[in-house]
C-alpha cells in the first residue's frame, strides 16, 4: 500500500537516497567514502539499475552524497520527517500538498526542486493520502469507513482488501451510496426548476416533492426552523384541505342518499313503496335489491328498510294513505 512496498516503482534519486539513509553519514565522511560510494552504486546495478556505466547515473550518486556531507544528514531522512508529520487534511489535495512539501525541503536541499521530481513527490503524497484515509476508516464505527472510501473514489478492491469486507458487503454499501447519490441529483434538479422563488417557496416545493428534511437543509441552503415553520403551515394547509373534502364527501353521500323518512311527503312516500315492492319483487338479493334502488334513485332510508324490515312498509305506506 505504501510506498515502500512498491521499489520497483521508485525513481533513481530516491533509491539512491534510501541507499545514502542506509549506509549513513559516518561511513561517508570517513577515508573510505570512495569504497561506500562503489558500494552503494554495485547495489544498484545488482537491483537492475544502470549506475556504474551510466555516467549520469553515476553522477547523481555523487551528488547525494556530496548534498548530505554539506547539510550533515541524509535527504531522506528529511523526506521521511516531512512525510511522517502529515495528517489527512494536509494531503487532502496531493498536488497543493506537493508544493508544500517541496518548497520547504527544498530550503536545504535545492535538488528536490527539480521539475522532474515533483511528479514523484506527488505519486508519494497520494499513497500517504490513501493509507491515511484506510486509517481513519479503520477507526469508524458500522459503514462509515466503508462510505468515506467510496466517497473518495478509493476502487472497490482496495476497500475489500485494506477493510477486510466481503464484495457483496461492499455491494450492498455503495449501492447504498448510489442511491442516496442520485437522491442528491433530484433534489438539485428540483431545487433548480424554482431558483427564483423565496426560500419559503423552495422548501414547499421540495417538501411536495417527498424530499427529507435533511436534504432540504443542506441542499436547499436554510435553517431547520425556516422548514420547520414551512412544514407546520402545509400540516394546516392539508388539514383544511382534507376537511373541506370530508364536508364534500359527507354532502355527496348524503345527496345520494335522499330525504330522511320524516322528510318525504306522502304522495312521494306512496310512490317510492310502488317502486320498492316492484323491485323486491324480481329479486330477493340484497346487492341486487340495493343496485336497482339505486338506479332507480330511491331514498336509502327506504331501501334499508325493504332489505332489513319490509314489514314496515305497510306501516308507512298506511300512514302516508296509500
Amino acid at each position: 500500500m505504501t510506498t515502500e512496498d512498491r521499489a520497483d516503482k521508485k525513481p533513481l534519486w530516491l533509491l539512491i537516497e534510501e541507499q545514502i539513509l542506509n549506509v549513513g553519514p559516518q561511513e561517508l565522511e570517513g577515508q573510505d567514502r570512495e569504497a561506500v560510494i562503489q558500494r552503494i552504486v554495485q547495489d544498484l546495478d545488482k537491483a537492475g539499475h544502470n549506475v556504474s556505466r551510466n555516467g549520469g547515473n553515476l553522477l547523481q550518486v555523487r551528488w547525494a552524497v556530496k548534498d548530505m556531507l554539506g547539510v550533515g544528514r541524509p535527504l531522506k531522512k528529511d523526506f521521511n520527517d516531512a512525510v511522517a508529520s502529515l495528517e489527512l487534511e494536509d494531503v487532502i489535495d496531493p498536488r497543493r500538498a506537493t508544493t508544500r512539501l517541496i518548497a520547504g525541503l527544498g530550503k536545504t536541499w535545492p535538488a528536490m526542486t527539480r521539475s522532474e521530481r515533483k511528479s514523484d513527490v506527488l505519486s508519494i503524497l497520494e499513497d500517504t493520502k490513501l493509507d491515511l484515509l484506510i486509517e481513519k476508516a479503520k477507526g469508524l464505527s458500522g459503514d462509515e469507513g466503508i462510505r468515506l472510501l467510496i466517497a473518495e473514489d478509493v476502487a472497490p478492491e482496495t476497500v475489500i482488501a485494506a477493510l477486510d469486507i466481503t464484495e457483496a458487503k461492499f455491494g450492498e454499501v455503495n449501492a447504498a451510496v448510489e442511491a442516496e447519490r442520485a437522491e442528491r441529483k433530484r433534489v438539485e434538479e428540483l431545487l433548480a426548476a424554482v431558483e427564483s422563488e423565496s426560500d419559503e417557496g423552495k422548501i414547499k416545493h421540495l417538501m411536495s416533492n417527498s424530499v427529507a428534511d435533511g436534504l432540504i437543509v443542506e441542499i436547499a441552503g436554510v435553517d431547520e426552523a425556516s422548514v420547520a415553520s414551512v412544514k407546520k403551515a402545509m400540516e394546516e394547509e392539508l388539514k383544511e384541505k382534507k376537511r373541506l373534502e370530508e364536508e364534500a364527501a359527507a354532502k355527496k353521500a348524503a345527496e345520494a342518499a335522499g330525504p330522511a323518512l320524516d322528510d318525504i311527503a306522502d304522495d312521494d312516500m306512496t310512490d317510492y313503496i310502488e317502486s320498492l315492492r316492484e323491485i323486491l319483487e324480481f329479486s330477493d338479493q340484497e346487492s341486487e335489491i340495493r343496485a336497482m334502488c339505486d338506479q332507480s334513485s330511491l331514498p336509502k332510508c327506504l331501501v334499508d328498510l325493504a332489505v332489513t324490515d319490509p314489514d314496515k312498509l305497510d306501516e308507512l305506506e298506511e300512514k302516508a294513505g296509500g
